[in-house]
């Protein structure tokens, strides 16, 4: 079998992760998989993207492009949300033929897979950034999302 990316390719890929500001990132080709993730710690600041608009309570679009998105109702001060770093597609499996990776009432680990969005063809896992249990799921499967919207609500354990 030929070879069919070598490391210096590896190099660039890298580097268009970090130019794009991407979080993940596969590529198949032929049998050879490469998969690249980093830390999602460092998630893009709304402010770093002024020509970017952020979604409104009602699920629309804000005039105030560059702002935080307004909360549709007052947050429960006992949850922890988890809020979409990008737009997107949202996916609560790996496939349509897989159970979701979390369901509500379930137990969750920090750094566990919660979902996927699809951003630019390229598959992003969302991951808990605590301890806790799901108490809700905000956003039905395959639907749009857009940055800072709230995706879970969870209950520190």
């Amino acid at each position: 079998m030929k070879n069919l990316i070598d490391y210096k390719e590896i190099k660039k890929l890298v580097a268009l992760m970090e130019e794009k500001e991407l979080s993940h990132f596969e590529l198949e080709i032929e049998g050879f998989k490469v998969k690249l993730s980093k830390n999602q710690k460092n998630a893009l600041a709304v402010d770093s993207l002024p020509w970017m608009s952020s979604p409104s309570p009602d699920g629309g679009i804000s005039d105030n492009p560059g702002q935080p998105a307004a909360e549709p109702d007052a947050p429960n001060k006992d949850l922890h949300y988890i809020m979409s770093p990008m737009v997107g597609t949202f996916y609560r499996s790996s496939n349509p033929s897989s159970p979701p990776f979390v369901e509500i009432g379930e137990t969750v680990k920090k750094n566990q897979t919660l979902c996927i969005i699809e951003a630019m063809k390229l598959m992003n896992e969302i991951e808990s950034d605590i301890d806790g249990v799901v108490e809700d799921v905000f956003i039905e499967n395959g639907k749009p999302i857009e940055y800072g919207q709230r995706l879970f609500s969870l209950k520190s354990v």
